[in-house]
């Protein structure tokens, strides 16, 4: 151990690396005040992880909140455009309920942002520099992608109308293909849509493993899109020699108003939850009025408080409970799925006390389902 790490807390020493991992790439720091006005916040209430914001009223009279989020803050300061991007990066605390006990938290995030015209070399960028940093936190880390023009195209072939579209999208997010067609069969959705949302949420693996497959589901010019920039990431991040740990899982999904591109996970062992989360985001910013794309991620420091490699005092992440008629297929696939997140997990068709372990699931026809 060198002097700077013995003088160093852990979750200091994480954020001195991501820095200078980010200013390496020409990313500038981007401070900024603790507050915003509470509109600003409200207007954009969906793209929060948090529902809950805390406001005070100002000295004028106005209501202001508590910094929830840092992205937002970023989108109303930004100067980036088409014509020059704006690269920054930032280490700031943001307040939020926290998960659990519902109290308030002062949590440091870490992140970055670029902000102009989002092509190739933006996309690649951004995405190789998430992967860089879930391994200067851990050796046992991986970057799961996805894209919202992929998932959004198959869905749209469906013809649904909103609500349904959004039951549809939560069943892809839960990896649930009974419910899928349970919907489909309802609304009188084609077969073949229905297979096809089906065979997407059980992909899983790597780039190079999964894209063929995807390809053959490419149904219009937006899933065509989507593959075509897919394939470009892959073979950019395999020049890099970076394609480790890195896969693709299309049951990763989040809000289409506001995300509309490749969007992505980071996990790492120990920690059953992601660590990192990140995508483009052109929606948000066109909505707060500016000439621009986006792409970037944040790592949440809280949830790194409850990694230490060196100090693992249970036997494995997760017990996945099945009985005897659930078919090994399905086992195989959630087994997979949960590894994907850098969890270990065993499978039993009881918890007879024998094994430690952070999170046990069970494995039943709606999915993995945490249930102590």
């Amino acid at each position: 151990m060198n002097i700077w790490e013995g003088l160093c807390q852990k979750d200091e020493q994480t954020i001195f690396r991501l820095r200078g991992l980010f200013e390496q790439y020409g990313y500038r720091r981007f401070q900024m005040s603790k507050f915003e006005e509470y509109d600003f916040y409200a207007e954009n209430r969906r793209f929060l992880t948090t529902k809950n914001i805390i406001t005070f009223q100002g000295l004028q009279g106005q209501l202001l909140a508590l910094k929830p989020d840092v992205t937002l803050s970023i989108i109303k300061h930004t100067k980036g455009n088409y014509d020059v991007p704006e690269r920054v990066y930032y280490n700031e605390n943001i307040y939020r309920a926290r998960k659990g006990d519902g109290e308030y938290k002062e949590i440091m995030q870490v992140g970055l942002e670029y902000i102009g015209e989002v092509d190739d070399y933006a996309t690649s960028e951004v995405v190789l520099l998430a992967k860089k940093s879930i391994d200067s936190i851990s050796s046992h880390g991986v970057l799961n992608l996805s894209h919202m023009g992929f998932v959004q195209g198959l869905l749209e072939e469906t013809g649904a109308n909103t609500a349904v579209y959004q039951k549809l999208l939560a069943c892809i997010g839960e990896k649930n293909p009974h419910g899928i067609r349970k919907l489909c069969l309802e609304h009188h959705i084609a077969e073949q849509c229905t297979q096809a949302l089906c065979d997407m949420t059980a992909l899983h693996g790597t780039l190079a493993e999964v894209l063929p497959l995807a390809k053959k589901l490419s149904c219009n010019e937006k899933t065509a899109q989507a593959i075509a920039e897919l394939e470009s990431l892959e073979e950019n991040l395999r020049v890099c020699i970076y394609d480790h740990g890195v896969f693709l899982d299309f049951s990763l999904v989040n809000d289409t108003d506001y995300y509309n591109g490749i969007i992505f996970q980071g996990f790492i062992q120990g920690i059953p939850a992601s660590v990192l989360s990140g995508g483009r985001y052109d929606h948000l910013v066109h909505k707060c009025g500016k000439q621009a794309d986006a792409i970037g991620f944040a790592v949440y420091m809280d949830m790194l408080e409850r990694f230490d490699e060196r100090n693992k005092t249970y036997d494995v992440d997760t017990l996945l409970l099945c009985d005897d008629k659930t078919d090994t297929v399905e086992k195989l696939r959630a087994v997979q799925m949960l590894q994907s997140m850098g969890l270990s997990v065993a499978v039993q068709k009881k918890d007879d006390g024998r094994l430690q372990y952070r999170k046990l699931c069970q494995l039943g026809e709606s999915g993995v389902e945490v249930i102590g």
